[in-house]
Formats: structure tokens, sequence, C-alpha cells
């Protein structure tokens, strides 16, 4: 009966909690194309970031280890309502910055410490942490094919707000083959206010370009990551190292609230 109970909830778009259910809104659907870069900064200035009660959750083995931020560069092709209409613009490009945490219920998760969009009418935004790149934002995303040889992909990205917060992100690499992972389900929480949290429920397409664990075949060409400035200036002092070079080809995303 608990099979039957979760499996009807999770249709409905409920949450289930032991034979508690909780019911959970979909308040945005989104078409999206990603990198997403795993990072290591200084501990303790990414500690300082997350709100009480929660604690870094750093991956000791896997594709992800020694990841304690993520920079995700999403080019959001579709916005959706539940309605089916567009929301704002229909479309928006933005880079957040998440940590994988522990919350206080032990659960896993990721609470959203920063990102850069480039809307401004996405800024704060729904976590209350993301600024509007006002004096840069730049999205370039390519495939060149040629009579032999695989075809190659580019990416470049900048985006730069006024109080200094830089990202920056340029990456060629060998267009890969990749598997369709299994639909997943994730709690992202505000870093600003803990009280607000999402349900991301979202299947995609990954390539894992380079990794130094897992060790599959490097496909990366040429890369760059530039990253400082403003409130970053901690997270971002010129130690920082990348970890894992992900390739989202595509995600389709809900976003679901209590």
């Amino acid at each position: 009966m608990l099979r039957r109970l979760h499996h009807t909830a999770m249709t409905l778009g409920l949450l289930v909690v032991g034979t508690t259910v909780i019911a959970q809104t979909p308040v945005e659907f989104s078409a999206e194309a990603r990198f997403q870069l795993d990072l290591h900064v200084p501990d303790a200035a990414i500690t300082a970031m997350l709100p009480p009660g929660f604690t870094l959750n750093v991956a000791t083995q896997g594709p992800a280890k020694d990841c304690n931020l993520r920079a995700i560069f999403v080019d959001r092709m579709t916005i959706n309502g539940p309605d089916g209409k567009p929301v704002g613009k229909g479309s928006s490009r933005l880079v957040y910055l998440a940590a994988p945490v522990k919350d206080p219920g032990g659960a896993n998760a990721q609470v959203v410490v920063g990102g850069l969009v480039d809307d401004p009418a996405d800024a704060p935004g729904p976590f209350g942490v993301y600024l509007a790149a006002t004096t840069t934002h730049t999205m370039t995303r390519s495939t060149s094919a040629g009579a032999s040889g695989a075809p190659l992909d580019s990416q470049d990205w900048v985006f730069h707000a006024p109080g200094g917060e830089h990202l920056e992100l340029h990456i060629k690499y060998e267009h890969g083959i990749a598997n369709h992972g299994n639909p997943s389900e994730g709690k992202f929480y505000s870093a600003k206010t803990p009280s607000t949290v999402q349900t991301w429920r979202q299947e995609q397409v990954l390539d894992i370009l380079r990794n130094p664990t897992t060790n599959p075949p490097d496909k990366v060409k040429e890369f760059s990551f530039k990253a400082s400035g403003g409130s970053y200036a901690k997270l971002f002092d010129g130690t920082e190292k990348p970890v894992s070079w992900d390739n989202i080809i595509w995600l389709n995303r809900t976003i679901l609230q209590p």
C-alpha cells in the first residue's frame, strides 16, 4: 500500500515522507542546456555562506569527489508556467552557484549561494541571491562538423555584475554521445533565507568531458574559467580548482514548491 501511495503521490506532484503526504505545487517548467563545472574552493569561504544547521556534504569518491561548489551555466531555452504559457520573456541565461550539503534533518540537498542573471527581472530571484549582470552578459554555443573527425562544440559565457562579481567560462570539446539518466529529484535551499526551498524534478542527458577521479576519455580541447570580485572574492581567491567538467546536453526541469 505504501508503494502504491508513493507512486500516486509522485504522479500528482506530492512529496511522501513516511506515511505523510505533503502537497508540492508545480510553479514552472523549463527546457535547458547546461554546463556544470564542479569546483573545490576554500572550505572556510563556502562554509561561511551556509545557513545555520547546514553542513557541507563533500563526496569522497565518484565523479563529484572533492566538489564543495558547483558553477552551473544555464541556457533556459523555454520557460513555461503551469498553464503552459511562457513565463516572463520565455527564455533566459544565468550562472548559479550551489553547494552540496546536508540539511538540518540530515538529508542530501543543495544550497544556492549566488548567481548572475542576464535579465534584471530575475534578480534577486526565487532564492534571493541572484545579481543582475548588467555590466556584461553574453553567451555563445556552437557546433562545427567537418568531413572527417568528431564534431566539436564550443561554449563561451561571460557574466559581470556592477558590484564586481565576474564569472566567465570558455570551453571547446569533442561532441560526445551520452546516456539518458534516470529522472531525479532534489531539494534546493536559499543561503539567504533557508525557509525558502524548491524541489527540482528533472531528467537529463549528461556527458562527463573530463574527470580526474573516474578518468573517462578526456574530450576537452580548450578550457578557461575566471571568477572573481565583489561578494565572490573569498570563494574565488585564486586557489579554486575544477574537479569535473560536465556537459548537460539537455535537461527538462519541473520546479515545485510547498
